[in-house]
């Protein structure tokens, strides 16, 4: 963590500077002390997210860069960089969905979702992912009814990736199976879930 300290604290020195504020300046600004901000600046101890809102504001930059978090540069340009993406996500230990899927004839329409259970105790994430797409949606209803602006829209889409980007994810190991272990790990879950 003292290496992270140390690259957050660099980044903030130079949002400063690019600024041109001198630590006393940033300090009369957070309302904190001049030694917190040197400690910052030094890496000595951890700035809370919270904080490091305060500064981007205060320093016209982005939590994103003073955590140093970079969003993936490939641009998705096509349905299979969709489809990739959600192959990817269902390889994650900490998330869990479902994908419900209603057409015709049982179904007057054609919809598909995939649903994320907040309670689901075998994905650690999940709840915090059921509170980030409720605040989403109502964030992107508010952008798309014009009762926030762009900028607004984009400093809580800023904030929200920098809260989340220590989050660490892991991938599933695949399981290498002989095919009598497949048929008996396929009829035990044929019984478990239907009792035949």
């Amino acid at each position: 963590m003292k290496d992270n300290n140390n690259e957050i604290g660099l980044r903030i020195r130079t949002a400063r500077k690019q600024k041109g504020m001198n630590q006393t300046q940033l300090a009369t600004e957070l309302g904190k002390s001049l030694r917190t901000i040197q400690k910052y600046e030094s890496g000595e101890i951890e700035v809370s997210i919270g904080v490091i809102n305060d500064i981007a504001k205060v320093l016209d930059t982005t939590s994103t860069y003073l955590i140093g978090y970079q969003a993936e540069t490939k641009t998705i340009t096509n349905m299979a960089d969709v489809m990739q993406f959600l192959f990817h996500l269902d390889q994650l230990n900490e998330l869990g969905f479902s994908i419900d899927v209603k057409r015709p004839p049982n179904h007057d329409g054609w919809e598909c979702s995939i649903t994320f259970n907040g309670k689901d105790n075998t994905a650690s994430e999940n709840a915090d992912m059921c509170l980030f797409l409720e605040e989403f949606n109502e964030k992107r209803e508010e952008y798309a009814s014009y009762a926030q602006t762009a900028q607004a829209y984009q400093n809580w889409k800023d904030k929200t990736l920098a809260y989340y980007a220590n989050t660490t994810l892991s991938e599933k190991e695949v399981e290498e199976l002989t095919e009598d272990e497949r048929i008996k790990k396929r009829n035990a879950f044929l019984d478990e879930q239907f009792g035949i």
